[in-house]
């Protein structure tokens, strides 16, 4: 995953500065960001907090590892039940 140029403080910075009442275009161009990037930021963090943004991506941090974690196991069970089932003793008959 791409790593952010800003830190989660100073975006709650610049979405704090928003809503104090600057105008969008003028602090996208001081902090020299897009207008949709602002907008992107807002959408996700509007009304967060630095400790809720931080445990926002330690919270999609473990559900792409549990993600991850349940498609290796689903990939397992599936290679078990491909697998032909054989009696001890029974040859494999080539087909």
């Amino acid at each position: 995953m791409k790593k952010s140029r800003f830190t989660d403080s100073q975006i709650i910075a610049v979405l704090k500065r928003a809503e104090g009442g600057e105008a969008v275009p003028a602090l996208c161009r001081e902090t020299g960001v897009s207008t949709a990037t602002f907008y992107k930021w807002r959408a996700k963090f509007g009304g967060m907090d630095v400790s809720m943004m931080v445990r926002m991506k330690e919270l999609e941090d473990e559900n792409r590892r549990l993600k991850k974690r349940y498609l290796d196991e689903k990939l397992k069970a599936e290679v078990v039940a491909e697998a032909p089932s054989q009696k001890s003793g029974e040859a494999l008959s080539a087909t």
